[in-house]
């Protein structure tokens, strides 16, 4: 039997505080969060690894390192409205924030439910680039945290809807999958 609970703290202290993982709140989640439970049984013994873990086909989650760098980048705080898509292990650590998660998983990523605004959109499967549907459900002030991917890497973006409109930073190279649907579109051109 796997000690899960040795595995959770050092993912913390080998994988998260060393890459610059600074916000405490993500660490005490992230330590008590059974990130197993999210996976089929079979992958139970990858959760902690290094690794992105396939939890459904096509749907990965993201390393460690990586969902905590993209949560404290999108600066969390307790009462904001979150869409978690694709995202089930960042949707249970903002939960665990006291952040209000809706958790989008199903065939179709690409439209946000109602006509809802969200403080935090947050996916841990990459796209070519960020889908304009998810832009436009940000509130003003919100933040989108994803991997977007046309190549061997990908860069983790923060998009932050202002007044003036929406605005890109990349914060970290990252590797994970691009989701089937959300690959870039590369049109014909003549050389």
């Amino acid at each position: 039997m796997a000690d899960f609970a040795a595995a959770r703290l050092n993912m913390v202290e080998s994988q998260v505080r060393p890459a610059d993982v600074t916000d405490v709140r993500l660490h005490d989640a992230m330590r008590v969060l059974p990130r197993e439970d999210f996976l089929p049984p079979a992958k139970a013994y990858l959760a902690y690894a290094d690794i992105d873990v396939e939890y459904a086909p096509g749907r990965s989650l993201l390393k460690p390192r990586d969902v905590a760098k993209l949560l404290q980048a999108v600066r969390p705080m307790p009462g904001e409205r979150v869409l978690a898509i694709a995202a089930p292990y960042a949707a249970a650590v903002l939960g665990h924030l006291g952040l209000e998660v809706v958790h989008l998983d199903s065939d179709d990523l690409s439209m946000p439910p109602g006509d809802n605004r969200y403080d935090i959109i947050v996916c841990e499967g990459a796209v070519g680039r960020a889908p304009p549907t998810w832009l436009s459900a940000l509130a003003l002030g919100g933040r989108l945290g994803v991997v977007e991917r046309d190549g061997p890497v990908g860069k983790a973006c923060i998009y932050l809807r202002a007044n003036d409109g929406v605005g890109r930073r990349e914060v970290f190279d990252a590797t994970p999958a691009v989701m089937a649907g959300f690959e870039t579109q590369h049109g014909f051109a003549f050389e």
